[in-house]
């Protein structure tokens, strides 16, 4: 794979030290509205020709540096050319185009044709060619586990993961129990970043989600694109802490629009429309996570393997004290500070528990079980499950969610509920 570092590129190029130099930033920053040639070819959304896959557009722009700087400004131009031809929307593509047609007859010794450029503008799209450009030689070691995925239940095909720092979403397979890396994609997120608290703050919420629905684009405004994937913002871990708001979707984008700036949209996880349709078709709603993180952490299939042990034995031992009807034994598993959805404590809450008789000890079995490392500063793991509960002829089947949180050294409960 070609791997580079932005602050290492090489400066060898016939066109002139400026040029390439001037090139370079054309690469980390703005774009030309598309032009009417190319607009008129074809919408973004489509493949370039029936059945035939788009290129994909972060290889392209690497292409494009990488024929410039061995001299060849007449592939660099064909590549610009295959770019803007399959992407017509596309307007870093335009400008890198526009600016690569200058070098033909001139020095290139500023960031694209356009004068009097909107400075915002320049610098949303600078910043997006920055995250394309990094993304090709920062994709995922293939013998890495992101540290959020500890347990996929059987049927739980894909996870989603999305890394806010690198506006990138990174799909991953359930490969035999073990999370495998498939491909990722360049996404938008919220205006003001993440960490969302508050109804309209424009920022995109840390955590660990599901998605709830799927929304065709034909019952939604042009601005959702090809449609829209509603996950379930806040979940439980967000109301015990107070978050509010609502409507966070993974959507597409207006069909005038290729892509978005990194920091661009109220909230939602925004993909290019040709991006979005590959995701929406492989999801399965109510089963398919979505792990949204400020920066995903990666760890060796060991490491991996270790804390899923860990993970696994919290989740037996607290099933063997919920069997042995010890009421000192069970509430060793729970944090002082515990809360469930009712705002119950844990000493109300342990008062409405019925499964506690001396007389009747309860056979308990865990089954469907996922377990995720929850994102952000706080040590969490949440742990989801049946829970199967027998007392004589008596049985009971009922999906629970626990959010595990280590308070010095060890692992306690500080949320349970009903799914």
């Amino acid at each position: 794979m070609f791997r580079f570092a932005l602050n290492t590129l090489p400066i060898r190029c016939k066109f002139g030290k400026q040029a390439l130099c001037a090139f370079f930033l054309l690469l980390t920053a703005a774009a030309l509205p598309p032009s009417p040639a190319f607009a008129k070819t074809r919408a973004a959304s489509q493949p370039p020709e029936s059945g035939q896959a788009l290129p994909n557009p972060d290889a392209l722009l690497i292409e494009v540096y990488k024929s410039l700087s061995a001299n060849n400004l007449r592939l660099a131009q064909a590549k610009a050319d295959e770019l803007v031809e399959a992407y017509p929307h596309f307007q870093l593509g335009h400008l890198i185009r526009g600016d690569l047609l200058l070098m033909h007859t001139q020095p290139v010794t500023a960031f694209g044709a356009i004068k009097n450029a909107p400075a915002e503008k320049l610098k949303d799209l600078r910043d997006e060619a920055m995250v394309r450009i990094k993304s090709i030689s920062q994709k995922p070691d293939p013998n890495l586990i992101p540290r959020a995925i500890l347990q996929l239940r059987d049927d739980q095909k894909l996870a989603l993961v999305v890394d806010a720092k690198k506006s990138r979403l990174y799909l991953y397979e359930n490969n035999g129990g073990q999370p495998r890396f498939v491909t990722d994609y360049y996404v938008s997120q919220g205006r003001f970043g993440i960490n969302k608290s508050s109804e309209g703050d424009q920022k995109t919420p840390i955590g660990i989600y599901y998605i709830t629905s799927r929304l065709a684009g034909a019952k939604l405004p042009d601005f959702y694109g090809p449609g829209a994937l509603p996950i379930n913002y806040p979940n439980e871990w967000d109301k015990v802490n107070g978050r509010s708001g609502s409507g966070i979707w993974l959507h597409g984008m207006p069909s005038a629009n290729f892509s978005r700036p990194p920091l661009a949209s109220d909230g939602c996880v925004v993909l290019t429309n040709p991006d979005f349709l590959k995701i929406s078709a492989a999801v399965d709603v109510g089963k398919t996570p979505v792990i949204i993180s400020e920066q995903v952490e990666f760890v060796s299939k060991a490491k991996w393997a270790s804390d899923k042990q860990v993970a696994n034995k919290l989740l037996d031992d607290w099933r063997l004290d919920a069997e042995s009807t010890d009421a000192n034994r069970f509430l060793a598993n729970y944090s002082r500070n515990f809360k469930n959805a009712q705002g119950d404590n844990i000493n109300a809450w342990f008062g409405k528990q019925q499964q506690f008789d001396a007389q009747h000890h309860p056979s308990i079995k865990l089954t469907e079980v996922t377990q995720f490392r929850y994102p952000g500063k706080d040590e969490l793991i949440v742990c989801t499950f049946t829970q199967e509960t027998s007392v004589g002829k008596i049985k009971s089947s009922i999906r629970k969610r626990q959010y595990w949180m280590k308070e010095a050294s060890r692992w306690r409960i500080i949320y349970e509920g009903l799914v």
